[in-house]
């Protein structure tokens, strides 16, 4: 498994998980605006629909994971749409009354879209050479 395989599995996973938790905090609640919404660990605003992207972006980085063309595809689709979700956090911040985007969601938006967009840029073609025994 090359490194963008595993920090896409790693990614997933968490965003599996972190859905989850979403959904123990909110129950079915569809609070858009960020002030008033349900927060995760008491931080994060979070809806039911902001859960179901969640498990959306995990079930991507999952499957993404089988495939480093696709593992690829993914921390950078993935970061550069948290960065566009940091940025429409700040514009929008109820989401236009969809999802909570504003306050604690702006930096933590902000951090993940870097870390999965700088994640997919490191990882280079090579590393699955190597996973399949080629020279480099």
């Amino acid at each position: 498994m090359t490194a963008a395989q595993r920090l896409s599995q790693v990614f997933g996973w968490a965003f599996v998980l972190v859905g989850l938790a979403g959904f123990a905090a909110t129950g079915m609640d569809m609070t858009a605006d960020h002030e008033l919404a349900p927060k995760l660990f008491g931080i994060f605003p979070v809806n039911v629909v902001h859960n179901v992207v969640h498990l959306v972006f995990g079930l991507w980085g999952i499957l993404g994971a089988r495939a480093y063309g696709a593992a690829r595809s993914f921390l950078l689709g993935a970061g550069l749409t948290y960065l566009v979700l940091a940025a429409l956090g700040y514009v929008i911040p109820d989401g236009l009354g969809l999802v909570p985007l504003g306050g604690a969601d702006i930096g933590l938006h902000l951090f993940l879209g870097l870390a999965l967009l700088l994640s997919g840029m490191v990882t280079q073609r090579r590393d699955a050479d190597v996973g399949r025994g080629a020279a480099v």
